[in-house]
């Protein structure tokens, strides 16, 4: 794959090399229309001194100077040629400087032409007038032609130094684009030596300031990096948690003789086996990334209300909910079925007939109200359901794998939860989740 900054200098070079080539023939286009003129005039100017010269005799015969007023027409093959024809466009007079021409004047039909003369192209200038001569008019044809050589020279001349000077400034223009895209590349190679870093574990996260075009970028890095390493803290932890956890019932099953104590042996193995399933779904806790596509939250709250019902069956619930449409919870589907099933599913057990549900977004913050009518928490159950680390062999009974699992999701989330009183007498669970990124 070729590098970025490959990409952009060779595109710039592509595109500079169309410009000034465009700009080069502009501008020599614009030279020669700025020339030709120029030259128009000027053949034009010998041409009516060619006239002012030409005199008509008493027995009406054209006479020229022997020596014209411009030295080139005196001098053979100088490149500046005059003639004079008569009504047939026979030659009556020719310049000194077509000595040694071998080509007649050519006959053009506008003022000012370009035409061939001998074997090269040459400037034609024609007029043809009446020449009032007593009581009757002589037909007479001027013409002067130039070669091209002095305007060949001239535009050459040009051309090597536009051409010079472009390519100067082409060079230029390269080198400072090479500084432009070091300096505006800079951040990119920032980023880059960082990830190098990460990759090589002397650091745990970009930490540098970047341009706003790449904040998204390097947050969203961050973020990745910041959820693998929760993620591996959480596999580390519920791994600890689960060999403590299975030491007790381990040891009681070595302290009892398994004939004798059945009941004891039963009870341990289903113990060990909730512990097992708290603490994997502990680790699996997907936990907050800023790429996952969001979940909305009312499809979610009836799917587990419907089955919820179903498993409740012999209680009439009331429920009155008041979720928004845009309510969204930034994370993995089975985290939110995973935190609202326990939830929902603690109320419908607890409740006497009424739940409210109640979720917004507000202040870029996910709220989420779940409350009953039922018999309530007391204080100390709150504050050691609340506690950090709680393990399933010292979970409230009722409350305690899935609220400590609840627990465990929202710290993932980087969210807190609440226990409080509920106006309905029983209690609310108050859940407040960070929401979408700018």
């Amino acid at each position: 794959m070729t590098s970025l900054t490959t990409r952009v200098t060779l595109s710039a070079m592509i595109v500079l090399a169309i410009f000034i080539t465009l700009t080069g023939l502009a501008l020599e286009r614009a030279f020669q229309q700025s020339v030709l003129p120029a030259i128009s005039e000027r053949l034009s100017a010998q041409l009516f001194l060619t006239m002012a010269e030409t005199e008509i005799d008493k027995q009406g015969q054209l006479r020229m100077p022997d020596t014209l007023p411009t030295p080139k027409l005196n001098l053979p093959g100088s490149g500046l040629y005059a003639w004079i024809l008569d009504k047939e466009n026979e030659v009556i007079w020719q310049s000194p400087s077509t000595l040694g021409l071998n080509a007649k004047p050519p006959i053009i039909s506008s003022f000012f032409e370009q035409q061939p003369l001998g074997e090269a192209l040459h400037f034609i200038t024609t007029l043809k007038v009446e020449w009032e001569y007593k009581d009757k008019t002589i037909p007479l044809r001027f013409i002067v032609a130039e070669d091209q050589q002095s305007y060949l020279n001239e535009l050459d001349r040009f051309r090597y130094t536009l051409w010079f000077w472009l390519g100067i400034m082409a060079i230029l223009l390269l080198l400072a684009l090479a500084l432009l895209l070091i300096w505006g590349l800079r951040p990119l190679r920032q980023a880059a030596a960082e990830v190098s870093a990460i990759e090589s574990g002397q650091q745990h996260s970009l930490t540098r300031r970047y341009p706003p075009e790449l904040q998204q970028l390097t947050g969203n890095i961050n973020t990745l990096l910041a959820h693998e390493q929760a993620q591996q803290t959480r596999y580390r932890d519920a791994l600890a948690d689960l060999a403590h956890s299975l030491k007790t019932p381990l040891a009681i099953l070595r302290s009892h003789d398994k004939q004798a104590n059945s009941s004891i042996i039963d009870d341990q193995i289903s113990r060990m086996d909730d512990i097992i399933q708290y603490q994997l779904q502990r680790a699996a806790n997907a936990g907050r990334s800023a790429l996952t596509a969001p979940v909305a939250i009312k499809p979610t709250i009836e799917r587990l209300i419907n089955s919820l019902h179903k498993v409740h069956y012999e209680k009439e619930v009331k429920l009155i909910q008041d979720i928004e449409s845009d309510a969204v919870f930034r994370g993995d589907l089975e985290d939110l079925m995973e935190l609202l099933g326990n939830l929902l599913d603690n109320a419908f057990k607890w409740c006497q007939g009424t739940i409210v549900i109640k979720a917004s977004n507000t202040n870029n913050q996910l709220q989420i109200f779940i409350e009953d009518d039922g018999p309530g928490i007391s204080d100390e159950q709150k504050d050691l359901i609340l506690k950090r680390g709680i393990r399933a062999d010292e979970s409230i009974p009722g409350h305690g794998i899935g609220l400590a699992m609840v627990a465990d999701i929202i710290a993932a989330y980087d969210g807190e939860m609440k226990i409080e009183s509920s106006d309905l007498q029983g209690v609310r669970i108050h859940i407040s989740l960070p929401g979408n990124k700018d």
